[in-house]
């Protein structure tokens, strides 16, 4: 099958985000990455809540506010327009449609869509602590879908976990509507196995052993664990240890077919990656070159080598 008959990945996104004059000031926040580099590669719904609830363009903004009953969203200049119920029942209705999607990116500061740090009142005082409250029920109905803020993907490393859960998670959901079995579930973990690895040693072994000790009559519980331990450990930012770590595991597949030479140039190779000399990419590309002379039906099948398309060119920053 062909790059280009591959179905895009299902994901949300603000709607302000792809140019749709939404914001309160009749304005949008076209992000060029977002519209030009993800577009060839994900299929983007777009949605404002502030919009579903009828606040209309332009309109007063809208701010969260620390009361006695809790966060609540007023207008900025009529506390008496409280659109916090709006707002949360925005959200579950679009229960349905959030459930198809692999990913969700948010507008960043937003106090509907805003995923961490938005400006939380108390009187005229503000801190950075508050969660857009669209957002916060959206994490609160599926904790495991990948979520990010677009102001963050800016970030190299955040931007890779970020993509990387949406893959990790659009497998796993394409393994599950053919209906899972406990062999289908494992050959799942291995393929991702060093993956894991990369984010966090420990908990991939305790992930690992869910499954070897886990049982075929039990298999609903097992996967919903499993589910919810593998986007848990992902959220942790691959580490550069981690993944020379993870390298020289993979290196050990080879040690009988590469030469002293060869060696020392892998070596080499994932040290200068270690010292931040050289990107992931690197070590990476070494491997799959010893790999197509030397074949391991086992690396080949890992997502580790390949983790998402290298067009992306996300392990180039690394």
């Amino acid at each position: 099958m062909g790059e280009s008959d591959i179905p895009k990945i299902k994901i949300g996104i603000s709607a302000c985000l792809m140019g749709e004059k939404v914001r309160f000031d009749s304005g949008h926040k076209k992000n060029a990455y977002i519209n030009s580099t993800l577009g060839d590669y994900f299929e983007f719904t777009s949605f404002c809540p502030e919009m579903d609830i009828g606040l209309g363009v332009p309109r007063e903004p809208i701010r969260l506010v620390s009361s006695e009953e809790g966060v609540r969203c007023i207008g900025s200049r009529t506390p008496e327009l409280d659109v916090t119920e709006l707002l949360y029942q925005s959200a579950e209705k679009k229960k349905r449609w959030h459930e198809e999607l692999c990913g969700y990116i948010l507008k960043k500061d937003s106090p509907s869509c805003g995923m961490e740090r938005v400006k939380l009142y108390k009187s005229e005082m503000a801190e950075r602590k508050g969660v857009g409250l669209y957002a916060e029920r959206l994490m609160e109905n599926f904790p495991n879908l990948p979520v990010e803020e677009e102001g963050r993907l800016g970030d190299a490393r955040l931007r890779e976990n970020f993509i990387q859960r949406v893959y990790i998670f659009s497998r796993w959901k394409s393994v599950k509507q053919n209906g899972f079995s406990l062999s289908e579930l494992q050959n799942f973990h291995a393929r991702h196995k060093y993956i894991f690895m990369s984010h966090d040693q420990i908990r991939a072994k305790q992930l690992g052993n869910l499954l070897a000790n886990g049982s075929a009559t039990e298999l609903e519980d097992l996967s919903s664990t499993y589910l919810t331990e593998m986007m848990a450990l992902l959220k942790k930012v691959a580490s550069r240890n981690n993944h020379v770590n993870t390298l020289q595991h993979i290196q050990g597949y080879l040690k009988k077919q590469l030469t002293a030479d060869d060696k020392q140039e892998m070596q080499a190779s994932i040290e200068a990656y270690r010292r931040g000399l050289l990107p992931l990419i690197v070590p990476i590309t070494l491997l799959r070159h010893h790999f197509r002379l030397y074949p391991n039906a086992y690396i080949t099948e890992s997502f580790y080598m390949q983790p998402h398309p290298g067009e992306l060119m996300l392990l180039n920053n690394l």
